[in-house]
């Protein structure tokens, strides 16, 4: 291959670690994927170098890889076609491994070394009471059966005998093992529907079993989790909700938690995220962050300087990043990009939520779902949406590892049509109501959760706004939400 390592750029980041446990990660601008299980160690890391060699076909050049498993650490370069050369390699010193003591005490030995000469044998007597003792005691020492009527001679051998077993004294319990604090959380009251209202009264009432799952849900999507989190919201078919999906998320996620939450539009030219949302009182878009991408990572910028990339949205409190929005059109953003923009992103928030084009097969879509910790698939109550989901979750499945766990574990959210609700018809809006259930059953056994949104008119024109939305659709997005933030 003949490249060294300044031949090859650093980034992204990889690192490769296979474990003596059996399971292995590579991680890719810190974000891990799971390597395939193998029956031997060495299989193990086939299996890591084949995700290495995913990532340069990928990136379509050699990359460098950190390599660190139970035999040692070290570098390697990997090319698009499989080759490797080694960088650097070091092995791990042998650690000694201490037992653990037996959990039962062993009887105390103690050792007598005889040397005085070995005494003339003596004639056959009758014991006397003190050689009796004395021929118990070496039969005790030697393990053997002394004749009756013999002297036993000292022996210059080394011998072993137990010593009286020692009485542990009486266990006592730790102050670390008992506790004065009530764990138990004390329930609060009502304060919805009727129950509510008497407790507001002063004749105290626990809330409902509809209340407690809402207040379950927002305890959900409350949490803090350690490191940043990428959602993907994904479907290769227009108009199945995928910006408003974004939206929504991205409001509750940011109004719950209070973390600093972005909603990027990773479109393969130019998305709608834009229109439906607040404009700042800039232009700029991803683009213009990727150039900006060194001074946004150099250690002493401000944490501010990333406003000037973004669009705040007042309400929500979460922020917006556009797609180009060049009219010509003629900038398709790639993988390495993509890769750019979300170690900028993941340095300044905590959650990141993208937008996406149409095209699973784009380079930017697929590089998305490389750096996705939870995967989204909207999806209106129409057939063609409803099987456009089904073929986005089976290409993600079908390519294994990584992409088929977020496949596994995607939630899908379906939205009840609109074309029904507009009519106004009792029986159309049944019609609709019962064809989103069944596709939301559909759904059911392939993923790990399902939520159905009920219609509201606040989502279908215009800029989003979680305000704007009737109690039930909010309630419906926040279990929806929750269902995500579950999956974190």
């Amino acid at each position: 291959m003949g490249l060294t390592p300044t031949d090859v750029l650093a980034f992204p980041k990889i690192q490769a670690i296979v474990r003596d446990n059996g399971t292995a990660d590579v991680i890719v601008a810190g974000n891990s994927r799971a390597v395939a299980r193998a029956g031997s160690l060495q299989q193990l890391r086939e299996n890591a170098l084949a995700l290495v060699v995913g990532e340069a076909k990928t990136l379509n050049r050699a990359v460098r890889v950190a390599i660190d498993d139970p035999e040692g650490h070290g570098e390697l370069i990997v090319s698009p076609d499989g080759s490797t050369e080694s960088v650097s390699y070091a092995p791990k010193p042998v650690r000694r491994r201490i037992r653990e003591a037996a959990t039962t005490a062993a009887p105390r030995v103690a050792v007598v070394t005889q040397t005085a000469p070995v005494a003339p044998a003596q004639p056959h007597t009758a014991p006397g009471p003190a050689q009796s003792g004395l021929n118990s005691e070496a039969a005790a020492l030697t393990g053997t059966t002394a004749p009756t009527g013999t002297t036993m001679p000292p022996s210059p051998e080394t011998v072993t005998a137990a010593a009286p077993a020692v009485e542990d004294a009486p266990a006592r319990r730790s102050l670390k093992e008992t506790s004065f604090l009530v764990s138990a959380p004390v329930l609060e009251p009502a304060t919805q529907g009727w129950r509510g209202t008497l407790t507001r009264l002063g004749l105290r009432m626990d809330p409902s079993e509809e209340e407690l799952s809402e207040r379950k849900d927002v305890r959900t999507v409350s949490q803090h989790w350690p490191g940043p989190r990428t959602i993907a919201v994904v479907n290769r078919k227009g108009g199945a909700n995928k910006t408003p999906t974004v939206v929504m998320l991205s409001a509750i996620l940011a109004r719950y938690s209070g973390a600093a939450t972005v909603a990027w539009d990773n479109n393969e030219s130019q998305g709608t995220l834009g229109w439906r949302t607040e404009k700042g009182s800039h232009d700029r878009s991803v683009l213009d962050l990727i150039e900006a991408s060194r001074t946004l990572l150099s250690p002493g910028t401000n944490a501010a300087e990333i406003a000037k990339f973004v669009h705040h949205q007042t309400a929500d409190k979460f922020d917006v990043l556009r797609s180009d929005e060049n009219e010509e059109g003629d900038h398709e953003v790639t993988a390495e990009e993509v890769d750019i923009a979300h170690q900028v992103l993941t340095r300044y928030y905590r959650l990141v939520v993208m937008d996406s084009g149409n095209t699973a097969r784009a380079a930017n879509w697929r590089r998305m779902i490389d750096h996705t910790n939870q995967l989204v698939v909207p999806v209106t109550a129409i057939e063609d949406r409803a099987e456009a989901a089904r073929l986005t979750l089976q290409t993600l499945e079908a390519r294994g590892g990584h992409d088929a766990e977020l496949a596994r574990n995607a939630v899908v959210i379906v939205s009840e049509s609109t074309d029904a609700k507009r009519s106004m018809s009792g029986d159309a809006l049944k019609r609709a109501r019962d064809e989103a259930q069944r596709i939301a059953d559909g759904f059911a056994p392939f993923v790990r959760a399902v939520v159905r949104i009920p219609y509201d008119p606040a989502l279908v024109n215009g800029p989003i706004r979680y305000e704007a939305l009737q109690p039930a659709t909010q309630r419906a997005w926040l279990a929806a939400a929750a269902a995500v933030a579950a999956g974190f």
